[in-house]
Parts: C-alpha cells; structure tokens; sequence
C-alpha cells in the first residue's frame, strides 16, 4: 500500500520494470455497459451528519491503512509466500486469478476481518492522529466483466467509517487502482504494463468513484475526502488525460456532495512548479505528495543527515503552494531493504541485490524483523528522520504516514514505531529540535 522528484516508488525504477453496514443501491460499472446492484445492509451510523474537518486551521496527522483492502506482497508476504519460488502470483490480480474467486474471496475475507480491527482504529485515534487514508481498488466498487478479482471490500469500509467516528477521526478514501493499471505498480492491482487511459478505463474509473462519493455522501462528517486515483505515472502517461480525468473525477464526486475535499495525486510531477497553475475556480481541491527517499541508488546512498536535509528542504516547497497539499505517503525508512518492497521477488538497491544496483550497506535487521530488534544506530536514524519529516510537512497542510500496520518490516511499522518510541509521543514532542531550522 509513493514530476519525477524520485522522492516515491521510482518512476525510474518503474520504467525498467515495464521494459523486463452497506448501502442503499449503487451502481457498478460490467464492461462497457452498466447494471444496477442492491445491497440490503442498513447504514447504522453512516447517515450521521457533523462538522467536517478544518483544512485551512488544522494539519492533517494521519496514516494509511496499507495492505488492507487492496493487497500488497511487502505488507502481508505470508499471504503470498506460497509463490516466493515461482512467482506467478505478484499482486492481488494473479492472487485472485490462481485461486479463483471462492477460495480467494475465502481467504480475503478472513484478512479483511483480521488486519485492521476495531482496536487498530482506537490506537491510532489514542495516538493524537485525525485522519486514516483508506487504499480500495476499482474492483471493488464498480467491478468489470472478466476481471478475477472479488468484492466485499465495501463492507469493511463501512465498518471503518463506523469506528472512525466513534474514535473521533477522519476518513479519507483513496482510490487506489483504476481499470488497467495507472502506474504497473503491484499496488494498483495489477503489476506490469500501464494501460489506463486506454478503451473505457477513464470511464470506468469515473464510475468507481461516483459510486464512491454517492455511497458516502451521507457520512462526510467523517469522510472527509476522496482521492480521485493513487500515484498515476506521469512520466510515461498522457498528462493533458491525467489532468482531464482529474476534472472529471472532480465533478463525478461534486455531483453526489459539495462537502468533500476532493484530492489528486502529483503524478509525479513537481508538486509546485507543474500543478500550481490546475483547478483554478475549484473549491476544497487537495494536492497529494508521495514522498520517499529510497527508490534510486542516489538516494539510499544519502547519508542520515542528508536524508533529513533533503526532508528540510521539501518545508518551504510545500508552503510555496496555492492549494491544501498534504504528503499523503511518507515513511521512516532510509534503506529499501523491507521484504518484496520493490516486488515480490525481487531484492534492494541497499545491500545491491535489486539489479543494476551497487551494495550500500547491509539490510540485516531491516529486510524483515521488528523494531525492537533494530540497532542502536537504526533507531536513532529513524527517529531523527521521522522528526524532520513532520517538521517539514506541516509547514503546508500535513501528512499521512504509510503505513499503520506490517508483518515483518520495521522500518514502515507506525504501531510498532510509535510503541518502540521511534515515533513522537505526543506527535509534536521533539529529541531533536529545529533541525529544519
């Protein structure tokens, strides 16, 4: 569950892996067509309305539920390592396609109801956060004809939303996949080649979040925002039919509630310079940044205070903006050494292993292990560049960390970071002040 400021799941990188409760009715998209699908469950809570967010007099704090309803390999490998050796299985498309859709809507069924719980949601709100960002595929909400992928996803959203208000936090819903893949990453579902824009993908994308806005317009004193798409890769798409798609999105999503901040994704462009200048005239519009520092050979060669100074630097950047920009992924980590980070499969430009990579250092303690068992040096590495990096990021409009919860990478882990003392408690304490200056 990251232009091309390289600060993300590289786009170079990416480059040269694509070479080698319910609600009322709803409408989902089947292949070109549509049809109409009724769910019985009662909203309970979701009808509720209250005061939405402050996005102009309060900074969002939040974290992303990662590898929840849409998987990722690096998250959860248990789910996946049955395939380590052949590899056939890489995403939740080919999870979902191998096993067919009974025996995978079985075992996701039991992941949705197991990985984030009830009790995650209060921890995060008795951490001091106010926002969780949500990943959810298209597949979920306005399912194609011939795709393998399963629904229930909507379900545990609900639930979500029902916890969140009562912990007292925001929601915001990511779309996170669209139809072909907007970036080929194994996070959109479907890892390889990048095939939105293409046929009726825009389309298709556009209904999945009019049924988005329209299931959840009844709850916007919690959901607060929903992201348009996840990280679409401008480098190698039409960006005049990203931005197009963006001001279709955003009246698919104003049609249903005026009371939704409607957020986009940076494309990978420079967040400032190059988006400036979009949406003039529309109101409550946010930018999202993905902003990681360990995607290119040049960056896990940095040195732990060049980490922080490159972090320091994006402060004034961020500020620079004319609209509510967040950093809506981020993460502690300096190394890419977390287990299948950058695909299942494959190794670390940290320790060399990733290809046409050079060894850094190594990733012992760091490809899979936990917090505690950390070094000295790791830890206070961690902490500094977690504390710059907030310094830095609430100088616009805030952050969302990714991500709450994995099985055996420590350096992505909020829950155990904050429990190892690794992350500010209260979120505003400091061991290294003004290192931003």
């Amino acid at each position: 569950m990251i232009g091309m400021n390289t600060l993300l799941r590289s786009a170079t990188a990416t480059l040269a892996l694509l070479s080698s409760v319910k609600a009322a009715p709803t409408l989902y998209a089947s292949g070109t067509g549509a049809r109409m699908q009724t769910t019985d469950l009662p909203r309970s809570q979701l009808d509720k309305r209250a005061i939405a967010f402050d996005y102009n007099g309060n900074k969002v704090r939040g974290v992303n539920l990662g590898g929840w309803l849409v998987l990722e390999p690096w998250i959860t490998p248990s789910i996946f390592e049955e395939w380590s050796s052949s590899q056939t299985v890489v995403d939740e498309y080919t999870y979902t396609r191998t096993l067919g859709k009974s025996e995978a809507l079985s075992r996701l069924s039991n992941h949705w109801n197991t990985w984030i719980t009830q009790g995650d949601i209060n921890a995060i709100a008795q951490a001091g956060l106010n926002h969780v960002r949500i990943p959810i595929g298209y597949w979920a909400v306005a399912p194609i004809d011939g795709d393998p992928y399963v629904q229930g996803q909507l379900d545990f959203l609900d639930k979500a939303i029902d916890w969140a208000r009562g912990a007292g936090l925001k929601v915001m819903i990511d779309l996170h996949g669209a139809p072909g893949s907007q970036n080929g990453f194994d996070n959109s579902g479907k890892y390889g080649t990048v095939e939105w824009l293409q046929g009726d993908s825009v389309s298709q994308t556009v209904t999945a979040l009019q049924n988005l806005a329209n299931r959840y317009k009844g709850a916007t004193d919690v959901v607060t925002a929903i992201e348009l798409l996840n990280e679409p890769l401008g480098p190698v798409l039409d960006l005049n039919g990203v931005r197009d798609f963006y001001y279709k999105g955003y009246e698919a999503v104003r049609s249903a509630s005026s009371d939704f901040a409607v957020v986009f994704s940076d494309a990978f462009q420079d967040f400032s310079s190059y988006w400036n200048d979009f949406g003039s005239g529309l109101n409550d519009l946010m930018q999202d940044t993905h902003q990681y520092q360990i995607f290119s050979p040049e960056q896990v060669g940095r040195s732990p205070s060049d980490h922080v100074s490159a972090a320091c630097a994006l402060g004034p950047k961020l500020a620079s903006t004319n609209k509510w920009t967040i950093v809506g992924e981020w993460t502690g980590a300096q190394t890419d050494c977390a287990k299948w980070l950058n695909g299942l499969g494959k190794g670390a430009r940290y320790d060399g292993t990733f290809p046409d990579s050079s060894y850094t250092g190594s990733c012992e303690g760091k490809y899979t292990g936990t917090v505690a068992g950390l070094s000295s040096d790791d830890k206070n590495n961690l902490r500094s560049f977690i504390e710059a990096q907030l310094d830095a990021y609430e100088q616009r409009s805030g952050w969302v960390f990714w991500t709450w919860k994995t099985e055996s990478a420590p350096e992505w882990n909020m829950k155990d970071l904050i429990a190892g003392g690794l992350f500010p408690q209260p979120l505003n304490s400091r061991q290294l002040p003004g290192q931003c200056g």
